[in-house]
């Protein structure tokens, strides 16, 4: 986002731009390898009060990389490596912005690292999913958050310049964790040894040279006379491992429209309706309409267009725009509407062309947000009720609730909701925890997910749902709307942080793995952290960072 691009109000978030827009990256293309150059504009925080020095970061920094990011993966299908260096000498990143956090509210922080964490898992998914790898050519101090950018990419290559240094000096400087996914993937992905992380993770001057490479913080140094040829054979080597194809024509990513007013918001294919009194946001994703491409030159000719990439675009613009700019909104009601039929045929030609680059990232893109749903701090409820189109992918949407209310009507059956599960359903847009939703309700368990398994393709009504333990309850057309409403009303009355605590545990409950360990310790540890004297008080490390004071910590282990 550029710092000068208009807002709907100073205090609200745009997270829709484009390169034409950005102050801190500079993305260029040669042939099979890009490259993301960070030069933050000092003078470009996303919020008044603080200088962005030593190529520091804040959020708009991260929602032109997110963009960045997206116009590779759908605009340049030719690349298969991409390099993300700095454009500065001698400074790769110095991290999150500390200046930034010390005037940032709470909610500020943690939803700033929650983003950020999303977009670094973002580089991890493409490169898993994609064929698409990353290199970080770390030509400077590499600090904080900037060295947790470098972490999310397959692998680091570290000048070795006698200075530059890789480090984490958040506890020993600040008083808070390296909690954005650094302190987890030098343990869970780089298998740093325990006893040394511990080192690295305690020390403000950080690790250089091949003791970087020994302890496993970077996979390479070069000399700086070397570094850019080394940098250059390690992205050509992993562009070779890719399946992107090195001969097609990538699409362009239309800026992503809506109207907007106090208490709505209106996409092409997302409609979001707001009540503050009961503090609900209702999220109904709109079926396609109208005649879909079944064949590839279709897909191609619709571009952007094309149902599921642009109602994935919309969803997850939704998505953000709510989490940041409506935090007193605590209940996001998930409805759908439409045809099931036009659903399941866009999935069927999803799945027909999974192959093809362009359907295999629309898919990327589905699985995304749906991710990025599933981690945000709100309680979810699904509501199938007449005229919903809850099939397939869009199924999903009730699978990702922490509970889903499904009508049944046995007097009307012909008005009645249904539910239809597909190849979606098992697995093709997993959880952050590799699960699919089904496996994570049932636990894995055989019995359970065959009956399921067994019923795919079938419009399910709300006993057969319930039968299946697909649906929380079923109220009948009498209580309805009571059931409904006293449902919503209890949930507002609970306390907000003890809600994000249970729906984060709950969420993912039976199977973990590293993004999970991230989410969780960012909710628990990060959360607490950020809200303790020694990080925020009046001599709290954070708050007297850069004024030549020393901190003052209560010594009491808690």
């Amino acid at each position: 986002m550029s710092a000068s691009a208009p807002a709907l109000a100073p205090e609200r978030v745009d997270y829709r731009t484009d390169p034409s827009q950005y102050r801190h990256w500079h993305l260029s293309v040669d042939g099979p390898v890009a490259r993301l150059a960070l030069d933050i504009a000092e003078d470009g925080g996303i919020r008044p009060g603080y200088k962005l020095k030593l190529n520091s970061y804040d959020l708009g920094v991260d929602i032109e990389l997110h963009d960045a990011l997206n116009r590779i993966r759908f605009e340049h299908p030719e690349v298969r490596s991409v390099i993300i260096t700095s454009a500065r000498e001698r400074v790769f990143c110095s991290g999150a912005n500390i200046f930034m956090l010390g005037v940032s509210s709470h909610a500020w922080k943690v939803n700033f690292c929650k983003f950020t964490n999303e977009t670094r898992n973002g580089i991890e998914d493409s490169s898993r999913h994609s064929g698409l790898k990353f290199v970080a050519a770390v030509n400077g101090a590499c600090a904080g958050g900037g060295y947790e950018l470098a972490l999310a990419c397959d692998e680091i290559v570290l000048v070795d310049d006698r200075s530059s240094s890789v480090s984490l000096p958040e506890v020993p400087l600040l008083g808070v964790l390296p909690g954005t996914g650094g302190l987890t993937r030098v343990t869970d992905k780089r298998h740093v040894r325990h006893d040394l992380a511990d080192i690295f993770c305690t020390s403000v001057e950080g690790v250089r040279g091949q003791r970087a490479v020994d302890w496993r913080l970077v996979d390479r140094i070069a000399k700086p006379a070397q570094f850019a040829a080394a940098v250059a054979e390690t992205a050509a080597r992993l562009a070779e491992t890719s399946h992107r194809p090195a001969q097609a024509t990538g699409i362009a990513l239309a800026r992503i429209e809506r109207a907007e007013t106090p208490d709505t918001l209106a996409y092409e294919h997302v409609h979001v309706g707001l009540d503050r009194t009961r503090r609900t946001a209702t999220i109904t994703v709109l079926a396609p309409r109208g005649a879909q491409p079944s064949d590839i030159a279709g897909i191609e000719a619709a571009g952007a267009a094309w149902w599921p990439l642009a109602m994935a675009r919309q969803l997850d613009d939704t998505i953000l725009h709510l989490r940041t700019n409506e935090p007193d909104i605590g209940t996001w009601l998930l409805k759908t509407e439409g045809e099931a039929d036009a659903v399941l045929a866009s999935d069927a030609t999803l799945l027909a062309h999974q192959s093809h680059w362009l359907v295999r990232e629309t898919i990327g893109a589905l699985r995304r947000t749906l991710a990025r749903l599933d981690v945000s701090s709100r309680s979810l409820f699904a509501l199938i009720e007449p005229g919903s189109a809850f099939a397939g992918s869009l199924a999903e949407l009730a699978f990702a609730a922490d509970r889903t209310y499904m009508a049944a009507l046995p007097d009307t059956p012909d008005r009645a909701p249904r539910l239809t599960l597909n190849a979606f359903s098992f697995g093709l847009l997993p959880l952050v925890n590799d699960q699919s939703r089904l496996q994570r309700r049932f636990y894995s368990e055989a019995g359970p997910l065959a009956a399921a398994r067994a019923a795919s393709g079938q419009a399910l009504d709300a006993d057969a749902a319930m039968a299946l333990g697909l649906v929380t309850a079923a109220p009948d057309d009498i209580d309805w709307a009571d059931e409904i409403r006293i449902a919503i009303e209890e949930r507002a009355a609970m306390s907000p942080d003890a809600l994000t605590g249970l729906e984060a545990n709950l969420r993912f409950a039976s199977h973990e793995n590293m993004n999970t360990r991230i989410f969780g310790r960012l909710t628990a540890w990060q959360n607490w952290i950020f809200n303790r004297p020694n990080a925020v008080g009046e001599r709290g490390a954070l708050k007297v960072y850069g004024t030549g004071e020393k901190a003052g910590f209560d010594m009491h282990r808690v």
